[in-house]
């Protein structure tokens, strides 16, 4: 295991992992790269139908569950992790908890690589607030003999942490055809928070894998709804949904070849991959 390349990502909810890093997911796997997914909820809370209709948090949990590993399956995912928190509870639950347990996978799974959400969760959502700032301290935590998490005391220290990265012509598109991205959190809107291109460290060609990904968001369909408004998008402005990643790289414990990448594993291949 220690010679082969492996990526863990850290998300909130179930569609995360396609609509935020599909084609990453997507173009790592057909490299031969180990992939694996840890999301922290259900995504309960999702139901965009009308309120009659809404089957309730157990039941849409369960649907989103199947929902989840159908979009894994076709993503190639090596093996995915579903957390037990509920969804837009997520920051209230008991931080310590949350870390050990990621601690845990990490040092069970050995990733070189581990990506989640920004600080801004994007546009303000607390889940993915949350998430980036458990998954951040676990990634250090993993690498500390000290921390004693559960049931894998081997420290595992990561080699590269990385950020989802959106910039404002991503969110220009989910705009056309979703409106504004804004949430109200304790009476406060909070809009999108794009990355300004010149911050950005990696930029990943993943336009081989759209037609993946897009096989992932017809996976998630009890969010079709919503979802087939991308599919309305002019054919140009549709083309560029997936066609990049784009992240900030954190940390690196390995040389990279330069301020800006085209490979999350820069620094990391050829060279032998225990870190």
């Amino acid at each position: 295991m220690e010679d082969s390349l492996r990526l863990l990502a850290v998300l909130a909810h179930p569609d995360d992992e396609t609509l935020g890093t599909g084609g990453t997911f997507a173009r790592y796997a057909s490299e031969g790269v180990e992939t694996y997914l840890i999301t922290a909820t259900r995504g309960e809370r999702g139901w965009i139908g009308p309120p009659e209709e809404n089957p309730g948090l157990h039941a849409l949990g369960q649907i989103r569950e199947q929902e989840l590993a159908a979009a894994a399956q076709v993503l190639g995912i090596h093996q995915h992790i579903l957390l037990d928190y509920i969804d837009g509870e997520l920051a209230q639950a008991p931080a310590g908890d949350v870390i050990r347990q990621l601690v845990d996978y990490i040092r069970a799974i050995r990733p070189q690589v581990v990506i989640t959400f920004d600080p801004f969760g994007v546009y303000g959502h607390p889940d993915h607030i949350a998430i980036c700032q458990w998954a951040t301290t676990a990634v250090h935590c993993a690498a500390d003999p000290a921390y004693q998490a559960g049931t894998v005391p081997q420290p595992h220290s990561v080699a590269k942490l990385y950020y989802l990265a959106t910039t404002q012509s991503d969110f220009d598109l989910y705009t056309q055809a979703f409106g504004e991205l804004v949430m109200e959190i304790d009476g406060v809107p909070r809009w999108s928070v794009p990355w300004p291109r010149w911050a950005i460290t990696t930029h990943l060609d993943t336009g081989a894998h759209q037609e993946q990904v897009w096989q992932a968001v017809f996976c998630h369909r009890s969010q079709l709804r919503e979802y087939e408004k991308l599919l309305a998008l002019p054919g140009e402005a549709r083309a560029q949904l997936w066609r990049t990643g784009r992240y900030y790289r954190v940390f690196s414990r390995v040389p990279v070849n330069g301020p800006v990448e085209d490979d999350l594993f820069d620094g990391l291949r050829g060279a032998g991959t225990a870190v």
